[in-house]
């Protein structure tokens, strides 16, 4: 009898999977915490250099982990930044490769940006396919409820927050999506433009009731406490620091009444702030402080051992829009906080300043605490890394590489495969990473095309000195690499001359 039922016992236990060949206990597979800022730039982290900005979240998160020095993201600019991250294919596959409004090709929807088609493939859904729990809460921009693209059709169980990019101008609301379910936010909603050329400009015109941010980040702790039983993956794509600038009261009044002597009245766009360089500080430090909590409650789910938190941006830091004033895009003052750390470019640049972002992943007893990697990568390589962390199968197809042993083993790791951006908005740009060199071209959809500039990063991280002159043969590689890597997008054409 008790032969029999130790027999049982052991039939339950693998009828449960709670033993594995040996008779050890099982290991719950990897979970995944995935925190996309947006618009946060290169230096605007004390980890990375930020002075004036408090991180203490994050520069915990770096001390616990690691962080990578040459780390880009997908695109400039926020849709097709993500299409690269959540696909894997770099801009010379993507289907997602701008900015584009979905009414302008499907009238019927009223907010969004162009869908993923149906054979678009995300991370995401191979995790929901294996099993794991999805969520994601903050900004999606890949397609609007109803579409081919919206979250749910891409692999996400549960998605809480803004579908479409416009809408996220505003941090008041009329409503946020939860799956396909409008909720109601703000009877009065605040706009995300305005502008103010005279008279007081007063904060209290720009606040409304119900402050989006905070009910996404609540999302994100509920979904932990209640998934952490079996494996999860969680995008977090918050919408800070992107302007508008509508932190809350309290938030701006951390920081020094003296850092504003001039108010920001909306010239370069969405709304005005009467201490726009503490407004800014303000979302920063607001983004951290969620990165807090979503530490705090992975600790009490005591699951912190078992989790990859990883850490970035969707790009670099606003970019000018006027000679006429020193105020970036919406109010940043991208000087005063060295934003870039001496990076050139901004958002909307494949220069360094708009493409090499932060990157900091922590996984106690895997990554090593404290490191620094200067291993070059980009967003196309979370989709094979992930799979390798978690042990999917990894799809064909895809031009990432798993930055797995650089991650684990702290390791410099060569690249075998290309790095390349095929941007066809602000003028049309396109940008190659060649070993420690890079090469660029701008204005190709104009009428005078500039010509291939190449930099020794190096050398000259702040791309101060072209040297294309010397090294013909780089200009040749890189038109190799884009003739090799670069698939005609009828919804995004550019054009490269010497290569299509």
């Amino acid at each position: 009898m008790k032969i029999f039922r130790s027999f049982l016992h052991v039939i339950a236990a693998f009828s449960l999977g709670a033993i594995n060949l040996q008779g050890a206990p099982s290991p719950q597979r990897l979970n995944v915490v995935f925190i996309l800022a947006d618009d946060l730039g290169w230096g605007e982290l004390g980890s990375y250099g930020q002075k004036k900005i408090p991180t203490p979240h994050l520069d915990r998160l770096a001390k616990e982990g690691t962080r990578f020095t040459q780390h880009y993201s997908g695109a400039p600019v926020c849709a097709p930044s993500r299409c690269v991250l959540m696909t894997g294919k770099h801009l010379g596959h993507a289907e997602i490769r701008g900015n584009l409004p979905v009414q302008k090709h499907l009238p019927q929807f009223t907010e969004g940006q162009y869908p993923l088609s149906d054979q678009a493939v995300t991370i995401a859904q191979l995790f929901q396919k294996a099993g794991y729990a999805t969520g994601a809460m903050g900004k999606w921009g890949l397609g609007p409820v109803g579409s081919t693209g919206e979250p749910n059709k891409k692999g996400f169980d549960l998605f809480f927050g803004y579908n479409c990019q416009s809408l996220a101008h505003s941090f008041y609301p009329e409503y946020l999506w939860r799956n396909a379910e409008k909720v109601p936010l703000n009877a009065k909603p605040i706009p995300g433009h305005g502008k103010q050329p005279e008279g007081e400009v007063k904060m209290a015109d720009w606040i409304g009731e119900i402050y989006a941010p905070k009910l996404m980040i609540q999302e994100a702790e509920k979904f932990i406490q209640t998934q952490s039983a079996k494996p999860f993956f969680l995008y977090l794509a918050f919408i800070e620091p992107h302007v508008s600038m509508h932190p809350p009261r309290e938030s701006v009044e951390r920081f020094p009444a003296e850092w504003d002597a001039e108010p920001y009245r909306g010239e370069s766009g969405y709304v005005p702030h009467p201490r726009p360089r503490a407004a800014y500080a303000a979302m920063i430090s607001d983004l951290d402080s969620y990165v807090g909590r979503v530490m705090t409650a992975l600790d009490q789910a005591g699951v912190t051992e078992n989790t990859l938190i990883i850490f970035t941006s969707d790009n670099g830091t606003t970019h000018p829009r006027s000679t006429k004033t020193h105020f970036h895009v919406g109010g940043v003052d991208a000087g005063f906080f060295n934003s870039t750390a001496g990076l050139r470019g901004y958002k909307g640049s494949v220069y360094e300043g708009g493409i090499r972002v932060p990157m900091i992943a922590r996984l106690p007893g895997r990554i090593s605490p404290g490191g620094v990697n200067a291993t070059p990568s980009y967003f196309a390589d979370w989709f094979p890394t992930l799979c390798e962390a978690t042990g999917l199968e990894t799809p064909t197809g895809l031009d990432g590489q798993s930055l797995w042993s650089a991650l684990t083993r702290g390791n410099k790791q060569t690249r075998n495969r290309p790095m390349l951006w095929v941007f066809p908005e602000y003028e049309g740009q396109v940008a190659v990473r060649l070993g420690e060199f890079k090469g660029v071209r701008q204005r190709l959809k104009t009428k005078s095309p500039g010509p291939w500039e190449i930099y020794d990063l190096a050398q000259d991280p702040g791309e101060t000195t072209d040297i294309a002159a010397q090294h013909s043969e780089l200009i040749q590689q890189a038109e190799r690499v884009l003739k090799s890597e670069m698939s005609e997008n009828a919804l995004f054409p550019l054009k490269v001359p010497g290569i299509n």
